[in-house]
């Protein structure tokens, strides 16, 4: 990939190198999905047994669906369209965290949604989404256990979210370096 396959910001020195617009689309659209999941899960696990419970379960489900696919969509988007270089000056720590943390989020974002799936698909056949759709089953194990692992990964997710955002405003706001504008349309802060 070339300079030119990225968005390009000047500050005063050098120049920030962003993410595209398409993975721009893909991370804000994933954070919408994912905090909105989060109130919806919290929320159905709250209710007491009953129609109001079923309706939020199969939001919750269509949540998950939709995340699954985004994800998919979002990681094959990201193979063909390579993120931007980390700033030269990003010491390999940073790096290394930035680098993993990412990919233990891709994971959770294809565990969660199967592992939910796998939970309720019971016997098989298919599970019922809003708007009449469905998705087949997935019977590959003790639904129990898959709820447990599931429910694993909701708590692993949360920490997962709230460091990446911790992150965002440590390079944002304390340390004003080049890693606080790669994601758009946040304002790079560079101080140079």
């Amino acid at each position: 990939m070339t300079m030119s396959d990225y968005m390009v910001e000047q500050t005063t020195g050098e120049a920030t190198v962003r993410y595209s617009h398409g993975a721009a689309t893909f991370h804000w659209l994933t954070a919408i999905l994912v905090l909105g999941q989060i109130y919806v899960g919290f929320r159905f696990g709250d209710l007491p047994r009953g129609p109001e419970r079923m309706e939020m379960f199969t939001v919750h489900k269509t949540l998950g669906a939709t995340i699954l696919i985004v994800t998919l969509l979002r990681l094959a988007y990201r193979l063909m369209n390579p993120p931007p270089p980390y700033p030269a000056d990003m010491p390999k720590w940073d790096r290394f965290l930035a680098v993993w943390s990412a990919r233990i989020v891709y994971i959770a974002l294809v565990a969660l949604p199967l592992t939910g799936l796998i939970a309720v698909s019971g016997k098989g056949g298919m599970v019922a989404l809003l708007w009449g759709l469905q998705i087949p089953a997935l019977p590959l194990g003790d639904g129990e256990l898959f709820g447990e692992v599931h429910e694993i990964l909701v708590w692993t997710t949360i920490a997962l979210v709230v460091v990446h955002v911790a992150a965002a405003i440590y390079h944002h706001l304390i340390l004003r370096d080049a890693a606080s504008g790669r994601m758009p349309p946040l304002p790079s802060t560079r101080r140079d």
